[in-house]
Order: structure tokens, then C-alpha cells, then sequence
């Protein structure tokens, strides 16, 4: 008669980290969207962006089935983390910094129709950090093999071991794992500010091609904006910054992430046909 030990205690270990792990996860009810969440900090609550309406109220429905309100504390598209803000008195997750190896099992424990669920799967994809379309820096490249409902985006996903490695969300084709990292390094500055900072320039630019590569022409000049106090004008064509050439404008772009607001980069121009170059001290983007 074959021998079901490992498996039957297996199946007890999971069922003992999702028994654990599901008094931190919460329905999040936000106009007509309906999402999970997780307890960050007290009365901090991680949930996902992407699944969280743009107005109306918030409501969390927690594990015992009480619906408590709750307030957005600040949102980044980017990284596709929102964090709540409720008086209710919940026990916090401790999330782990572990990257998960390829091939190892997870447990997505989320939320269906306001009673906790939970998920087995496996870890698809592992590796180093990427860039979201919307030019988030995500620190670690994380998929699972594993469905999730539209109503389960801000999962928790666990390792094997119970710990959890950060929040499911659903991705082209695939459910993404936002990692510990990404959301420690993120989640502080929605508490402080509500929002990420992001280096401006102040310019429209169009990309163009040049004889020698790449260019980008200025369309349109904020004149409050950084570029026109350093005397940046329309019309002029950024040929390189930092003398680095310019590769395209989603790559500088991409240059202006939280860490460049204050910075002062050299900006090389072609005005007229002549070459010249500005010192820009980049700005914070304004709030829209």
C-alpha cells in the first residue's frame, strides 16, 4: 500500500502557513474594484494599484468578516503599490527579503469574494531586476505559476517556508510578484509623502534621427520648469547628457527616477546647427 506520509504532512505545513499568514490579508473594496491587501505596518495596508479605483470610498473587509473604512495614504503607478491607511487594529505581516530560486513552491493567500483563499503554485521565472512599462524599478524578476482573479491582485505570495517574498499581481500573460525590496524601498515614501518623486526637466521632446544617432528635438518648453531656467529653448535638438549619447527619449526618460531630483547634469544641444551645452539641476515632476 503506497506510503502518503510526505504528502499528508506536506498538505498539513501549507495549511499551517496559510492559517498563519490569512488574519494579515484583507478585501479592499474601492468603488466598483475589489482587490486584496495585506498588513504592512499597523494601520498601513499594501494593496495593488492597478486594482484600486481612482475615486470613491475605500472599504477593507478583514479576515473575520468586519468591514472597516479606510483612506488611500499614497499610490505609485509605477510600481503598481498603493498603501491604505485604517484605525483598525491589525497584526502586520513581516515580509522577507528572500528572492524565491526557480522552480520552488509558493502560496498566493489572497482574498474571493471577501473570505480568505489560497493558491499553489510554482516559482515560473527568478531573476535580476526589470523595468515596468510605466518605468518602475522593480528589483527582482519574480513569476508564478498560478492563476489569480482580478480580486486577488495584492496577494500575498510565500515561499515554502512560510515567508513571505512579496505582493501578486497580474502582469501580461503571467502573475508578477512585486518583491520585498521594491515595496520596502517604495511603501516608506507613500507613508511620508504620498507619492514617489520623479526627476522633470520641464521639456516636450520628440525623438529625431541624426546623421551620427540619435536626437531629441525640444517641442515644448515649461517656462517654469528646469530646462528653460538654464536656458534650454524650442527647437533645440539634446544631442547627448553627461556626455553620454542620447539613445532615445524613453531612455532619458528613464534616467529621471527618484534618485535624480537635485542632481545637475550636463545637457549637450545642437541650436541652429551650432553645438552647445547647459547645466540642468533637475527638478521634482509636479504633482498632476
Amino acid at each position: 500500500m503506497p506510503d502518503f506520509t510526505p504528502l499528508t504532512s506536506l498538505s498539513s505545513a501549507l495549511a499551517d502557513v496559510v492559517a498563519l499568514t490569512a488574519p494579515s490579508v484583507v478585501s479592499v473594496h474601492s468603488h466598483r474594484s475589489r482587490a486584496t491587501g495585506f498588513v504592512w505596518k499597523p494601520g498601513l495596508i499594501i494593496t495593488a494599484d492597478e486594482a484600486l479605483a481612482d475615486e470613491g470610498d475605500v472599504q477593507i473587509v478583514l479576515a473575520d468578516g468586519n468591514t472597516v473604512a479606510a483612506t488611500i495614504a499614497g499610490r505609485d503607478h509605477t510600481t503598481d503599490i498603493a498603501l491604505l491607511r485604517t484605525e483598525a487594529n491589525l497584526t502586520p505581516i513581516k515580509l522577507a527579503a528572500t528572492v524565491p530560486p526557480l522552480g520552488s513552491l509558493s502560496v498566493v493567500v489572497a482574498t474571493n469574494r471577501d473570505t480568505p483563499s489560497a493558491a499553489l503554485g510554482m516559482v515560473s521565472a527568478s531573476g535580476k531586476g526589470w523595468r515596468s512599462l510605466r518605468g518602475g524599478e522593480i528589483d527582482a524578476r519574480i513569476e508564478l505559476d498560478v492563476r489569480l482573479r482580478p480580486s486577488q491582485e495584492g496577494a500575498l505570495a510565500l515561499n515554502a517556508s512560510g515567508e513571505a517574498f512579496g505582493m501578486a499581481v497580474l502582469g501580461p500573460r503571467r502573475v508578477l510578484v512585486i518583491p520585498t525590496a521594491t515595496i520596502e524601498r517604495v511603501a516608506p515614501q507613500l507613508e511620508a509623502r504620498g507619492r514617489i518623486a520623479r526627476g522633470y526637466l520641464g521639456l516636450g521632446l520628440q525623438p529625431i534621427r541624426l546623421d551620427d544617432g540619435i536626437g531629441a528635438m525640444v517641442m515644448s518648453v515649461d517656462k517654469a520648469g528646469p530646462a528653460a531656467t538654464a536656458g534650454i529653448r524650442q527647437g533645440d535638438v539634446i544631442v547627448a547628457v553627461n556626455d553620454q549619447k542620447l539613445s532615445g527619449v524613453r531612455a532619458l526618460s528613464r534616467t529621471l527616477g527618484p534618485a535624480s531630483v537635485g542632481t545637475v547634469v550636463d545637457v549637450a544641444v545642437h541650436r541652429g546647427g551650432e553645438p552647445a551645452s547647459f547645466k540642468v539641476t533637475i527638478g521634482e515632476r509636479p504633482e498632476a
